[in-house]
């Protein structure tokens, strides 16, 4: 009898292992499918089979689907994305072409462009932020003088906050637009670029599986212009009847895009006018949302996602309840990483679930002002919100590390001293 593989089309930095690990609890083979498999660290160090192909070519796809029949039974096929949330649409064509489940390719990709995904929504009276869209300066300057400043500038096209910047005054809209422009366009189109009202209010983020709300996050981020997330909270604290708001609203945009099969985050701020969606992802969020969520109510999204793709019967109900709480850690200037250590210290502490540093010593650290900026994260969990944060914020306090500035153009190397993030109770001139 053939094996049974789970094919997935490239990898992903935070989430890739889970779901390896998840689908080798399953009794399935998974294969990466990648245009570059070595970006994935897991794979070698796991020993997994990957395949180098080009995943933007849906051909080629097939081709190498159709040669993998030959040993494997293909149960499955799922994905991630990096920066190219399209990837998603090509893995429901890959599925509609083998006839195993999978999302609708035609409703992820109009999901998937913003400014299409704002249409629909629209015209189905979701509550949003007023937004136009522009293809030059001209036409974002307009934009942003209909709408009144500030706004949020961003790409049509693009996720992990990639290019979303809050444009204050005409200098910052200017400089911002010019920085998009110059950009690389999107799939050998023009740059399109969204210009939207600030909605203004507390950020949550709704986790669906199917037509079902799984949870609710609350988000916090870095300081403004740009949008990086500091602090995520799972279960958000709100009312049951916030929690309702925010549940109708959600399942309000599923038909409207089209969506309703697998996973599906979507965003909000509470305004003065109640819940607006920011954006509606078609997808599972990755990060440490898979993480938290299991923490908080002991569902396993990546695994009852994979139940899905293969056809099998998925289990949502929440096995425990508790409050999850994951901080990232973002340096705060550009350099080389000297070290950074307290991971073993702080993972000892009594409640804290997870340490975990994405950056080696002497890594460059180049901030993007996007989720790439991670260093490392730390979650913690505890039956409430207080006590979780107490536990996080006392194994953040243990993390240290030094990063040397890059010298100024002109400048000698050995004139940049490091700037040291000094763990609690232990001296940098003591390493």
């Amino acid at each position: 009898m053939a094996r049974r593989a789970l094919i997935l089309l490239e990898g992903h930095r935070s989430i890739g292992l889970l779901y390896v690990k998840a689908a080798q609890r399953l009794g399935l083979d998974p294969i990466t499918l990648s245009a570059d498999p070595a970006q994935y660290d897991y794979l070698a160090a796991e020993r997994l089979e990957a395949v180098r192909v080009d995943t933007d070519n849906l051909d080629a796809l097939i081709r190498e689907c159709s040669r993998l029949l030959a040993t494997f039974d293909i149960a499955g096929i799922t994905g991630f994305s990096g920066l190219d949330e399209s990837i998603y649409a090509t893995v429901g064509k890959l599925c509609r072409h083998f006839d195993v489940p999978g999302p609708n390719p035609e409703s992820i990709e109009r999901c998937c462009d913003k400014f299409v995904q704002r249409q629909l929504l629209a015209e189905a009276g979701v509550p949003m932020p007023a937004y136009r869209l522009a293809a030059d300066a001209t036409e974002v300057e307009s934009s942003a003088t209909e709408i009144g400043l500030p706004v949020i500038v961003k790409p049509a096209l693009g996720s992990g906050s990639c290019g979303v910047r809050l444009c204050r005054n005409v200098d910052e809209l200017g400089e911002h637009t010019a920085h998009l422009l110059a950009g690389e366009p999107t799939r050998g189109s023009s740059p399109r670029i969204l210009v939207e009202e600030f909605a203004q209010g507390p950020h949550y983020s709704a986790h669906i599986m199917g037509n079902e709300v799984v949870g609710i996050t609350a988000t916090d981020f870095s300081l403004p212009p740009h949008f990086v997330v500091r602090e995520s909270i799972f279960p958000a604290p709100l009312t049951d009847d916030d929690y309702k708001h925010i549940t109708d609203v959600t399942l309000s945009c599923l038909p409207a895009l089209g969506l309703g099969w697998g996973p599906t985050n979507i965003e909000f701020r509470w305004t003065k006018r109640g819940p607006v969606v920011i954006e509606v992802n078609p997808r599972l969020p990755g990060g440490i949302i898979p993480r938290v969520t299991q923490l908080g109510y002991g569902v396993d999204l990546v695994a009852e996602h994979i139940k899905l793709v293969i056809g099998e019967e998925w289990d949502l109900r929440r096995r425990h309840s508790q409050t999850a709480v994951a901080q990232f850690l973002l340096p705060d200037r550009d350099g080389i990483l000297d070290w950074i250590d307290g991971d073993s210290r702080a993972a000892a502490i009594p409640g804290v679930a997870e340490v975990k540093f994405y950056v080696e010593p002497k890594t460059p650290i180049v901030r993007k002002s996007d989720s790439r900026d991670y260093i490392g994260h730390v979650i913690a969990a505890s039956p409430t919100v207080a006590r979780t944060k107490a536990i996080l914020q006392h194994a953040v306090d243990l993390i240290g590390w030094s990063i040397t500035p890059f010298p100024a153009v002109g400048e000698q190397e050995q004139s940049a001293a490091p700037h040291v993030r000094a763990p609690a109770q232990i001296a940098p001139s003591k390493r």
